[in-house]
């Protein structure tokens, strides 16, 4: 298990530090968990989980509008690092069951090999790979979010 502590910094936007302290950029958290891809975002209603998804696809050199994929279900994302390819944002809030994420593909975008960011993935956890990266986002009294990783 790896603890982040994500700051909202008024001149800098969002900051990643590390448990050292160290400001990071939020593609250190894919190189710590190589070779995984799938990442499971959990926290409640405005924890920031679209909001560190956001920060993490644009240094990941998106040019892609990235917002929460509410109403679609999955928004894709064209990026250039760590790899070329492109990156899967779920949200899985309005599913119903898990056949409404069969029907829609949900396994062809899990086991791709591109990196899958998923907003509340309890819907469908039956679906997810068993070297999930579970990410847990938890707000702090100061305002800042606590990253928390288990893989």
């Amino acid at each position: 298990m790896s603890v982040y502590t994500i700051k909202k910094d008024e001149k800098n936007g969002l900051l990643l530090l590390n448990e050292q302290k160290e400001v990071i950029s939020p593609l250190e958290i894919l190189r710590a968990t190589e070779p995984h891809r799938v990442f499971a975002f959990d926290g409640q209603m405005g924890a920031g989980k679209t909001t560190f998804i956001k920060k993490l696809c644009e240094e990941m050199g998106t040019t892609d509008v990235v917002n929460s994929p509410t109403f679609a279900i999955v928004n894709v994302y064209d990026v250039v690092r760590p790899y070329p390819g492109e990156v899967y944002h779920f949200d899985c809030y309005r599913l119903k069951d898990i056949r409404e994420a069969i029907d829609f593909g949900a396994e062809d975008y899990l086991y791709s090999g591109n990196y899958c960011f998923i907003e509340w993935p309890e819907m469908i956890e039956s679906l997810l790979p068993e070297d999930t990266v579970y990410v847990r986002i938890v707000p702090q009294e100061n305002g800042d979010r606590q990253l928390v990783l288990d893989f």
